[in-house]
Formats: structure tokens, sequence, C-alpha cells
């Protein structure tokens, strides 16, 4: 994270409590939901098309704008909101998140901000701000708690997981020598990690490949298992990439 940070963010260690909890009582449930603009991850994409029991081109279609912005090194994914004058999620009504048991991360999270870098041993070095925004109530809540025992309850395990996983991505040493990917290798980016689907279908009909034998983990996401395929995704990508 940069060192200059908004005024209303306030950097957090993770063993530091706060009050905070959201719940249907407090006075403003659901405006966190509103005239936001909220990136989803490709692990959010997963939760999200198989809840919804979508193809994950169909999901892309229906619920996801795609940034294509040239100061940016990857195209952004964002989930389209309601055209209600107050750009709302498209899964939230007056009682609440409809997809709440796989909203996205970054859902979970809130009022939270997770920074990570890779480190050289390749694991994640985390950092974390508390938002406090002037629409949020929920910090008048007697609840105390911390960033640790917070997420824990939010269930983010999983989801930081599948995130620090792209960090070898995000923050290859040929990325911080440089290197940009072409337009295809962009669309590449978007097929396997936000079109799992297809990207399975491609790889299954070889019309993509792994330069490697495929191990028993490949072959179990290949067959079904989307968190296995997403982690072959990422493997695919670091080969047509930077040829790892």
């Amino acid at each position: 994270m940069s060192d200059a940070l908004p005024e209303n963010f306030n950097r957090i260690k993770s063993d530091q409590e706060f009050c905070f909890a959201c719940h249907p009582g407090v006075p403003c449930f659901t405006e966190c939901c509103r005239e936001l603009d909220l990136a989803l991850t490709p692990y959010d994409v997963l939760r999200l098309k198989n809840q919804l029991k979508l193809h994950s081109g169909g999901f892309l279609e229906q619920y996801v704008i795609i940034e294509w912005d040239e100061q940016q090194l990857f195209p952004i994914c964002y989930l389209t909101m309601v055209d209600d004058g107050r750009a709302s999620c498209i899964f939230v009504d007056k009682n609440g998140c409809k997809v709440y048991d796989n909203r996205p991360g970054s859902c979970r999270a809130y009022p939270v901000g997770r920074g990570t870098a890779r480190k050289a041993d390749g694991t994640a070095e985390e950092s974390f701000v508390l938002v406090t925004e002037d629409h949020c109530k929920g910090f008048a809540e007697a609840k105390r708690q911390n960033v640790a025992t917070y997420f824990a309850n939010q269930e983010l395990e999983t989801y930081n997981r599948f995130n620090d996983k792209l960090l070898e991505l995000y923050q290859h040493d040929q990325i911080r020598a440089g290197f940009r990917p072409t337009r295809a290798q962009l669309d590449q980016y978007i097929l396997a990690l936000y079109n799992l689907d297809t990207f399975s279908q491609e790889m299954a009909n070889d019309s993509i490949s792994m330069k490697r034998p495929l191990k028993p983990m490949d072959l179990q996401g290949l067959a079904g298992d989307d968190e296995k395929l997403l982690l072959l995704a990422i493997s695919w990508l670091k080969q047509e990439f930077f040829g790892d």
C-alpha cells in the first residue's frame, strides 16, 4: 500500500481491536452496497457463477463490465450495478445480500482493506487499513474484534489464499522488470481467470495446453473441481506470459 492514504483510511495491525458490527438492525444496512465500484477477483466470480448455476461466459456477459484501461497492467472486472440512481449492487434488496453465502471477498472484508506483497520466499506480506466512512454506523456497535478474528468470522481464508496465489502472476520478477502483456495475452488473462468453463473446454479440446505433464490436481480441475481448475489456469498464464 502507498504511504499516502485517504483521510478515512487508517493503518491497523492484525491484532489491533476495533468496534464494528453489521446486521439488519444497523441504520445504514446495505448502504455500503450502493454507489461503489466493486472489482471482482477470479475467485469471486468462481463462487458467484456456481451459486447462480451459470456458465462462466454467461456470468461475464450478464453481470460483469470489463475495463480495458491502458494505465492498468491488467483489465479489471467490475460487477454490474443497477441503474437506480444510486448504482446499487445487482444482488442487494431490502432484505440484504441475495448471494450472501458467496458474496465477494471485498464485501466480506469491509470495513477492513487488505494489501499484500510477495516476499522472496513466495509468501504474502500483509498490511491492513480500517476504512471509516460517514454513512457506516457499524462502528457505533459495541462488538470488539481484531482483523484476524473478523476475517475468520467472515470466512475469508479461502478468498485470501486464492487471491494471494495470483501474486505469482501480478508480482512476478518479469513484471517487476518491466514486462507488459500484449492484447492477446490480456485476452488469455480474462479467459483463464474469469471464464473458467471456457478455459476448461479449450484445455480439454487441446486448443490450449500445458507444456508440462498434467498433475493429478490438474486433472481434478478439468474434471469439475473449479478451485483446482483456477490453480491450473494461473499456472497456464505463467507459462504463456513468462515461460515458467
